[in-house]
């Protein structure tokens, strides 16, 4: 049970800063428009179960996908250890930009029409899913971790997958919470406070990509130097 808690916070932790569910929040606010709170609430349940089944099937297939390609596990926890912690460490530099008023505040902004709001229904999976909340940096960090995952032993690799599928689930919970009340957290929650917080989770982001990379790097230069 220890593995399933360890694989579920390692991908919760990792995948947080990129899914950033109150940042993307303010960007499917602006989108979406001075729409009822059904059609938010019905939108940020579809969003949420495809983020699940999507990192779900990238978990399901990601080692398959790379015996397909021929790609050992430690160049990818390499490859991928790299290109996390390069996320990591964007996200930890990045300028704080203030707001835009006009993408957090639905104020000003027309009421939608019914055809406007089956428009919006088209859009669940493609750009609202993805690339808006889960995009790319998202693919890579569950298909290293995925990879990670992989144990001698049978019992062990199915609890470090269930953790991960555990931790899609958790963070599609909160994509639906952040998404279906977004007018109202816009109003409450200040932008320098969602920032410190996804700057201290970006570090841990950048330091979960260094260790991943060194575990590839150990596993590739230890029959080295063994010789």
């Amino acid at each position: 049970m220890m593995l399933l808690w360890k694989f579920f916070a390692l991908g919760f932790s990792a995948l947080l800063p990129l899914i950033n569910p109150l940042g993307s929040a303010l960007i499917f606010l602006g989108l979406v428009g001075n729409a009822p709170i059904e059609t938010y609430r019905s939108l940020a349940r579809r969003i949420a179960i495809n983020t699940t089944i999507f990192l779900g099937v990238i978990e399901l297939v990601g080692s398959s996908l790379l015996s397909f390609f021929g790609i050992s596990l430690p160049i990818m926890q390499v490859s991928g250890g790299i290109v996390i912690a390069m996320i990591g460490w964007g996200l930890l530099n990045q300028t704080e930009d203030e707001p835009n008023p006009e993408k957090t505040s639905t104020s000003a902004t027309p009421a939608v029409t019914p055809g406007q709001i089956r428009d919006l229904d088209d859009k669940a999976f493609y750009p609202f899913t993805f690339p808006i909340t889960a995009g790319p940096g998202s693919i890579v960090i569950m298909l290293t971790l995925s990879v990670h995952a992989t144990h001698p032993t049978v019992t062990e690799t199915v609890l470090a997958h269930l953790g991960l599928f555990l931790a899609a689930i958790a963070l599609s919970a909160s994509i639906y919470l952040c998404y279906a009340y977004a007018p109202k957290i816009a109003n409450s929650v200040s932008p320098p406070t969602v920032h410190g917080i996804l700057r201290v989770i970006a570090f841990i982001l950048f330091c979960i990509g260094v260790q991943i990379a060194w575990n590839g790097l150990n596993s590739l230069l230890t029959p080295l130097v063994k010789r």
